[in-house]
């Protein structure tokens, strides 16, 4: 999720010369190759070992995010577990081109935070609105008032009490470990966001570690997995603090009563990631897959920045490692590509096959390194799908695919979303029963159908 982060793609732009196209494509391979990763981190580990230093990693809170509350939860049983130097920074919210659609972020934050709790034993409150800016403001001088290492202790009692708007608990937190100042206040959070950009991110709910970022509890059995590799973990061979959730459907199948809408990109490295794992999950448990295809958010005009870019194809590929997914050589599908792939899928689905070719070009643009701005690469796309290239053709550049991606942008919007893969489940009644975004929702999805069908 939500990831929480999609195809946004950073420093790319809609439509690259060819040899930008190139050059991008070869660095994005490169750097995230898993050999690269490691050797970096080596690379680290060595640093750390001549300066000194201890292990560390650094959480970055914002009050505000439902991601952070649950991360909050978290971080007293981190550094228990972890022989870490454990601190906790305060942040504001992503800005600017950092954060498309601000509002509905933090909406979806609270939704979403609701939904995935109780899998990691936490708690949210559902139906929340966004805390009081009174306790808000409370709550971050409270923790401005402490050091970076203090604060670990203390953010989940105090974001508990913000979540779930008591003011005397607030009070009686204020009253034991006192509170900052406003100036002091706003100093506290201007030194956590310049900390933050100076490692290279824009997010709350992140913890950085050795060069590598990791967000909320999503992401956080990739952290704890690090850690054990350095032999860190005082509790080695216990389950993890926050396991990877798989998608489990159960036994039952449904008869095609229940509709997952599927809204996704052909520039979406999360996209690639989970499109047919979400495809096989429909049909392994007998659901009604209904694939919804929208403009990649650069070619909608959002523009995002080259930190968000990196971390978006850094975490896809570690994702895709740890699902066991194919991924990581890399063709840019930016601008052409995409759009000659659009106007080729009505054809495609009145063949019954734009499925198939939404895969196909996914497949061969993340995974095979396929240039498919070509008509050599493209063709490639089209027959491994399962159709004519020379039937593709007469279609190639037609009109009429726009209106339908914009119809599915908008209803994409309508439910609350507005970033790939997004997943919508609705019922036998076409109702709604989850709408949710990003390629680690999956596994909420079939938790949901498994609901429906034991029901």
């Amino acid at each position: 999720m939500t990831e929480q982060f999609e195809d946004q793609g950073g420093f790319a732009t809609s439509d690259p010369s060819p040899l930008m196209r190139w050059l991008t494509s070869r660095v994005m391979t490169r750097l995230f190759k898993p050999e690269r990763i490691e050797k970096r981190r080596v690379a680290a580990e060595r640093q750390r070992r001549k300066e000194g230093s201890p292990h560390r990693v650094e959480y970055f809170h914002q009050i505000d995010d439902g991601y952070s509350h649950l991360a909050a939860q978290k971080l007293a049983a981190l550094g228990a577990r972890y022989d870490v130097e454990l601190q906790c920074h305060l942040v504001n919210g992503p800005r600017g081109k950092n954060v498309a659609e601000p509002e509905l972020l933090d909406r979806l934050s609270r939704y979403d935070a609701h939904q995935i709790a109780p899998a990691y034993g936490l708690e949210f409150p559902a139906e929340v609105d966004a805390p009081a800016a009174d306790l808000q403001q409370q709550a971050r001088a409270i923790l401005a008032g402490q050091s970076p290492t203090a604060r670990v202790a203390l953010v989940a009692p105090v974001s508990h009490a913000v979540w779930q708007g008591d003011g005397q608990a607030l009070a009686a937190l204020a009253a034991e470990h006192g509170c900052a100042s406003d100036a002091d206040t706003a100093a506290a959070l201007a030194a956590g966001d310049e900390r933050r950009a100076a490692l290279k991110h824009y997010s709350g709910a992140m913890f950085y570690c050795a060069g590598e970022w990791y967000w909320g509890v999503d992401r956080l059995y990739h952290l704890e997995q690090r850690l054990a590799g350095l032999a860190l973990d005082r509790r080695a061979g216990e389950p993890l603090l926050a396991p990877r959730q798989e998608p489990d459907w159960g036994d039952v199948r449904d008869n095609g009563s229940l509709t997952l809408e599927l809204y996704a990109s052909l520039r979406s490295p999360y996209t690639a990631v989970i499109f047919d794992r979400a495809v096989k999950l429909a049909q392994d448990a007998g659901v009604n897959l209904q694939l919804r295809p929208v403009l990649p958010m650069v070619m909608r005009g959002v523009p995002a920045t080259r930190e968000k870019g990196m971390y978006i194809f850094m975490d896809a590929a570690r994702e895709a490692r740890a699902a066991g997914v194919p991924y990581g050589n890399f063709y840019d599908p930016i601008g052409d590509p995409a759009r000659r792939c659009y106007s080729l899928y009505p054809w495609a689905a009145e063949q019954g096959r734009s499925v198939e070719l939404v895969s196909s070009f996914l497949r061969h643009a993340f995974a095979l390194g396929i240039n498919t701005r070509t008509d050599a690469g493209l063709k490639k796309v089209v027959e491994a799908a399962g159709l004519d290239w020379g039937d593709a053709r007469a279609h190639l550049g037609s009109d009429g695919w726009q209106q339908q991606l914009e119809a599915n942008r908008l209803a994409m919007y309508d439910s609350g979303l507005w970033g790939v893969p997004s997943f919508r489940l609705l019922d036998a009644n076409g109702e709604p029963v989850v709408s949710l975004w990003g390629q680690d929702r999956l596994w909420v999805v079939a938790r949901e159908i498994r609901r429906l069908l034991a029901g």
